[in-house]
Protein backbone atom coordinates (compact mmCIF):
# COMPACT_ATOMS: atom_id res chain seq x y z
CA UNK A 1 0.00 0.00 0.00
CA UNK A 2 1.38 3.39 -1.12
CA UNK A 3 1.81 6.04 1.64
CA UNK A 4 3.35 9.43 1.30
CA UNK A 5 4.70 10.41 4.81
CA UNK A 6 5.12 13.43 5.74
CA UNK A 7 7.45 15.98 7.66
CA UNK A 8 7.90 19.43 9.05
CA UNK A 9 5.06 21.89 9.85
CA UNK A 10 4.17 23.45 12.74
CA UNK A 11 4.12 27.06 14.48
CA UNK A 12 6.66 29.53 13.36
CA UNK A 13 6.24 33.58 13.40
CA UNK A 14 5.91 35.42 10.34
CA UNK A 15 8.59 36.13 8.69
CA UNK A 16 10.34 32.46 9.68
CA UNK A 17 11.26 29.59 7.23
CA UNK A 18 9.85 26.13 7.55
CA UNK A 19 10.68 23.03 5.34
CA UNK A 20 8.22 20.27 4.71
CA UNK A 21 9.16 16.54 3.56
CA UNK A 22 7.48 14.04 1.85
CA UNK A 23 8.89 10.46 1.54
CA UNK A 24 6.88 7.90 -0.04
CA UNK A 25 6.44 4.29 1.47
CA UNK A 26 5.40 1.14 -0.38
CA UNK A 27 7.10 2.75 -4.22
CA UNK A 28 8.98 4.61 -5.16
CA UNK A 29 8.03 8.03 -7.44
CA UNK A 30 11.32 8.45 -9.15
CA UNK A 31 9.96 9.27 -12.62
CA UNK A 32 6.66 11.04 -11.48
CA UNK A 33 6.12 14.37 -10.90
CA UNK A 34 5.43 15.17 -7.19
CA UNK A 35 3.64 18.27 -5.91
CA UNK A 36 2.43 20.29 -2.73
CA UNK A 37 -1.15 21.64 -2.26
CA UNK A 38 -2.28 23.30 0.74
CA UNK A 39 -6.03 24.06 2.53
CA UNK A 40 -6.67 26.75 4.30
CA UNK A 41 -10.08 26.64 6.82
CA UNK A 42 -12.91 26.79 5.16
CA UNK A 43 -10.64 27.09 1.95
CA UNK A 44 -10.38 24.92 -1.26
CA UNK A 45 -7.11 22.92 -1.48
CA UNK A 46 -5.18 25.03 -3.73
CA UNK A 47 -1.75 24.52 -5.78
CA UNK A 48 1.63 25.78 -4.48
CA UNK A 49 4.16 24.02 -6.13
CA UNK A 50 4.92 20.88 -8.11
CA UNK A 51 8.36 19.31 -10.13
CA UNK A 52 8.63 16.58 -12.79
CA UNK A 53 11.06 13.14 -12.06
CA UNK A 54 13.65 15.47 -13.03
CA UNK A 55 13.17 18.75 -11.89
CA UNK A 56 13.58 19.75 -14.93
CA UNK A 57 9.60 21.40 -14.98
CA UNK A 58 8.78 23.33 -11.60
CA UNK A 59 5.77 25.21 -11.11
CA UNK A 60 4.55 27.25 -8.77
CA UNK A 61 1.51 29.36 -8.04
CA UNK A 62 1.90 32.90 -8.85
CA UNK A 63 1.35 34.48 -5.10
CA UNK A 64 4.45 32.20 -4.02
CA UNK A 65 7.08 32.78 -6.48
CA UNK A 66 10.55 33.96 -4.65
CA UNK A 67 9.30 32.31 -1.10
CA UNK A 68 8.47 28.93 -1.63
CA UNK A 69 10.96 26.46 -3.60
CA UNK A 70 10.50 22.86 -4.11
CA UNK A 71 13.09 20.25 -4.62
CA UNK A 72 13.13 16.03 -4.75
CA UNK A 73 16.39 13.94 -4.28
CA UNK A 74 15.60 10.64 -6.33
CA UNK A 75 17.81 9.10 -4.04
CA UNK A 76 16.15 9.70 -0.75
CA UNK A 77 12.94 9.15 -2.79
CA UNK A 78 11.54 12.60 -0.87
CA UNK A 79 10.40 15.93 -2.17
CA UNK A 80 10.67 19.21 0.51
CA UNK A 81 9.24 22.29 0.45
CA UNK A 82 11.65 25.45 1.40
CA UNK A 83 9.11 27.90 2.74
CA UNK A 84 10.61 31.38 3.67
CA UNK A 85 9.13 34.89 4.60
CA UNK A 86 5.96 33.10 6.01
CA UNK A 87 2.55 35.41 6.35
CA UNK A 88 -0.12 34.70 8.29
CA UNK A 89 -2.18 33.70 5.43
CA UNK A 90 0.06 30.91 4.98
CA UNK A 91 -1.33 29.14 7.77
CA UNK A 92 -3.14 26.07 5.95
CA UNK A 93 -2.58 22.20 6.15
CA UNK A 94 -0.08 21.18 3.59
CA UNK A 95 -0.16 18.38 1.65
CA UNK A 96 2.07 16.67 -0.73
CA UNK A 97 0.83 14.16 -3.57
CA UNK A 98 2.32 11.97 -6.58
CA UNK A 99 0.86 12.00 -9.97
CA UNK A 100 1.03 8.57 -11.85
CA UNK A 101 0.95 11.34 -15.06
CA UNK A 102 4.15 12.22 -16.87
CA UNK A 103 3.21 15.24 -17.54
CA UNK A 104 4.00 18.51 -14.18
CA UNK A 105 0.19 19.51 -13.30
CA UNK A 106 -1.11 22.04 -11.13
CA UNK A 107 -4.46 20.63 -10.78
CA UNK A 108 -5.77 18.33 -7.55
CA UNK A 109 -7.23 15.81 -10.16
CA UNK A 110 -3.73 15.52 -11.39
CA UNK A 111 -2.38 13.86 -8.49
CA UNK A 112 -3.70 10.15 -7.03
CA UNK A 113 -1.76 9.64 -4.45
CA UNK A 114 -1.70 12.28 -1.11
CA UNK A 115 -0.35 12.64 2.10
CA UNK A 116 -1.78 12.90 5.30
CA UNK A 117 -1.15 16.30 5.53
CA UNK A 118 0.81 18.31 7.82
CA UNK A 119 -0.05 21.81 9.82
CA UNK A 120 1.97 25.20 8.91
CA UNK A 121 0.91 27.91 11.69
CA UNK A 122 2.32 31.22 11.25
CA UNK A 123 1.84 33.66 13.93
CA UNK A 124 2.27 37.99 13.71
Amino acid sequence: QVQLVQSGGGLVQAGGSLRLSCAPSGATFHINPMGWFRQAPGKEREFVAAISWNSGDIYYADSLKGRFTISRDNAKNTVYLQMNSLKLEDTAVYYCAVSSRLRVGVRKDEYDYWGQGTQVSVSS
